[in-house]
């Protein structure tokens, strides 16, 4: 860490400055984080748990689970120990260790919910085949190249970062530490960096999003060419939860990252809702509108009210 020697902590500025809102700030982020950890735990159990649940789609839905609180647990409680510390500060080494974590785990989960997509289309387009498709080998294939594609791309991205030089500035407007908010603290030339970053989120996220938008429009085709009417609502239900968790992840994380401010209101809005609000609603969208996941829950607690009578 040679290159960062001048430099040994930054300070996170947060959502606020005010001490008379950072407490009300604490409770109710904290709040989200509970509810994140026990709306994807309980997800995470009831799939592992119920054997009707042992299928494809929702496998990948348990590592969807997964991913939203390792997502999460990298970004909240440094923001809810800041909201209660006078000094908001976080060290080099752990602000580049936290920007490697939000790159991975966001990362995997862009992947993750292409591959949502492909499941999707599989199960509508071949529901005979379905089985024998999303064997148990492939969806392995596919979570595992998932978190190393996601991994080895933000390793290539901290490498690159590394070569950063940070001289005087240390405020960072923001609750975590993201590339685009160290780029203007650092006194070095940060063009590497910048390609680097624009590269791997043009081929990674949009990469990802086109194969979500070529899945979905061969999805589209396939059930207009449905004829009954109730066929086609029982094929859209199966992917509108899906739908809904990629628009907030896509829509909030590409606004934030064309956010031309770095440090605005704006930026902090959208950083908040893919960072802390999306896992926590993940969990929440899969569970009330799907009626084998609400099943699946009801019979889990009327097993385990069963033995504590």
């Amino acid at each position: 860490m040679r290159n960062h020697s001048s430099v040994l902590e930054f300070i996170l500025l947060g959502l606020s400055c005010d001490a008379q809102t950072q407490l009300p700030l604490f409770v109710l982020f904290l709040a989200i984080y509970l509810l994140t950890l026990m709306g994807n735990l309980m997800l995470l159990l009831v799939v592992k748990m119920d054997a009707h649940l042992h299928t494809p789609m929702y496998f990948f839905l348990g590592q969807l689970s997964l991913l939203d609180l390792c997502h999460s647990s990298v970004s909240v409680p440094k923001l809810l120990e800041n909201l209660l510390s006078v000094k908001k500060s976080i060290s080099v080494e752990g602000c580049l260790a936290q920007v490697f974590f939000v790159f991975a785990t966001g990362g995997t989960e862009s992947c993750l919910l292409a591959v949502m997509a492909y499941d999707r289309f599989v199960a509508i387009s071949s529901p005979l085949l379905y089985g024998q498709v999303m064997n148990r080998q492939l969806c392995a294939g596919l979570v595992w190249g998932s978190w190393g594609l996601a991994f080895l791309d933000a390793l290539i991205n901290i490498l690159v970062a590394l070569n950063l030089d940070f001289c005087e500035a240390q405020d960072i407007h923001h609750f975590i530490c993201e590339l685009p908010s160290l780029y203007p603290l650092s006194c070095s030339d940060v063009s590497a960096s910048v390609t680097t970053l624009l590269c791997s989120s043009f081929i990674h996220f949009f990469g990802n999003f086109l194969l979500i938008l070529f899945s979905y429009i061969r999805i589209l085709l396939t059930i207009l060419g449905i004829s009954s009417t109730s066929g086609r609502s029982k094929a859209f239900s199966t992917c509108s939860s899906h739908l809904m968790a990629v628009s907030f992840f896509y829509g909030s994380g590409l606004l934030r990252y064309l956010m031309p401010n770095p440090g605005s209101i704006q930026e902090l809005i959208f950083s908040l809702q893919y960072s802390v609000i999306t896992p926590m609603l993940n969990p929440l969208i899969y569970s009330l509108k799907n009626k084998e996941v609400k099943a699946a829950v009801r019979r889990m607690l009327r097993k385990y009210l069963w033995h504590f009578r």
